[in-house]
């Protein structure tokens, strides 16, 4: 019997998601858990596999936006005949294969249609965007099945006027289109923004930290241990001591969390990601490195999956290879506090009456001051000083 591939729910709040392009094509056979095509959601781009065996009779939605839910293609077995459900596949939203003109935010062929209610039909990610750019959905004219407004129709809204360049003959004004992981970014960040924080600032004494990498490296040379995982084996051990830094501000509430899932910020070709290392406080600094090394390589070739990217508790933001010495990292809601790492770098002071050149690092400690107050957050960051500098004392 025929099986219907409806698109999933692959995290909390996930109302639609974008078909990239199939790893399939009709008529050809699928193996259950063999990757089937890509999707785009609002936090990675990721491989969705196949619910079932048999053979791909019918992409019903070759690419575009799909609410989760609604058929997006059937397998079952060769010859068999292919039906839909009523309420199944969902017309891709996007463009005609002809490039479409430029449309006006204001056209004259007639109202837009509207649901039930008296309520604009609209895709809910075209909603979320014309509600982040402040455009009117009554303004618009839909491009999709009946006339519904589908994010094409706003994005192309917003930039229908023509740029103007300061200097009339300095060429063409390149406009790029924000990706919905783009899009996520700019939301998450303009909430960060809301939140009262404050930052401390400290900085270590990196000698033990390197010596142990420099260690470690010899007894796993397969792993490859780097700063960024004696950091977060170390930080892990510090939020296990201080829970309230380990913890999320959800609706006036401040949740402390058991465990310490550590996130680690990834610059990857479709914009800043964070993938999580879970119970880290449970791990060496070998097994941190193995698995450190396995999701920035996936954030870097655009393969994360979704659970990749849930459940972090707290962030770290290492900038340190590229020379920074010291910075601001923004908040990552829910969380209430993130960590900015700079370089190690070699520092004069004064020690036992004598000027001693040691490697330093600074770390600045960004905390959300409605969840955590600046004693506590203070409190945290001497424990991770303590423990940076000793790193034997976490292990």
């Amino acid at each position: 019997m025929a099986t219907e591939i409806k698109l999933p729910r692959l995290g909390q709040g996930m109302e639609s998601g974008t078909i990239v392009k199939w790893l399939k094509s009709e008529g050809e056979p699928v193996e259950k858990g063999e990757p089937l095509y890509e999707l785009d959601t609002d936090k990675v781009t990721q491989e969705v596999e196949a619910d079932a065996s048999g053979v791909l009779l019918k992409i019903a939605v070759a690419e575009g936006e799909v609410e989760v839910g609604k058929t997006i293609a059937v397998i079952g077995e060769q010859g068999e005949e292919v039906t839909i459900s009523e309420n199944g596949a969902k017309a891709p939203e996007r463009a005609t294969e002809a490039p479409a003109p430029a449309v006006s935010p204001v056209q004259d062929s007639g109202p837009v249609p509207e649901e039930g209610g008296g309520r604009i039909k609209a895709s809910p990610l075209a909603r979320r965007i014309a509600k982040e750019r402040g455009i009117d959905l009554a303004q618009l004219r839909g491009t999709g099945p009946d006339g519904r407004i589908v994010a094409e129709d706003v994005e192309r809204s917003a930039t229908s006027a023509p740029a103007v360049s300061p200097v009339q003959d300095s060429g063409r004004v390149e406009v790029r289109q924000l990706s919905k992981v783009r899009q996520t970014i700019a939301r998450r960040l303009t909430q960060a923004w809301e939140a009262p924080v404050f930052q401390l600032v400290v900085s270590a004494d990196m000698t033990e930290s390197l010596a142990l990498v420099d260690r470690l490296r010899e007894l796993h040379p397969d792993e490859r241990p780097t700063v960024t995982d004696v950091l977060t084996r170390v930080t892990a051990a510090a939020l296990m001591r201080h829970r309230d830094v380990n913890a999320h501000f959800v609706d006036g509430e401040i949740h402390i969390h058991p465990s310490a899932n550590v996130g680690i910020a990834v610059a990857a070709p479709q914009g800043l990601v964070v993938p999580v290392i879970p119970s880290t406080e449970r791990l060496s600094v070998a097994e941190i490195a193995r698995a450190r090394a396995d999701v920035v390589q996936r954030a870097r070739d655009n393969k994360l999956r979704q659970d990749d990217l849930d459940g972090g508790k707290f962030t770290i933001s290492n900038l340190g290879m590229f020379g920074i010495e010291q910075f601001v990292a923004v908040l990552n809601p829910p969380q209430v506090a993130i960590l900015a790492v700079g370089a190690s770098e070699d520092r004069v002071i004064a020690r036992d009456g004598e000027f001693v050149a040691v490697p330093m690092m600074t770390m600045t400690l960004t905390c959300d001051h409605r969840a955590i107050d600046g004693a506590v957050g203070a409190d945290f960051l001497r424990t991770l000083k303590q423990l940076v500098e000793s790193p034997a004392l976490a292990l």
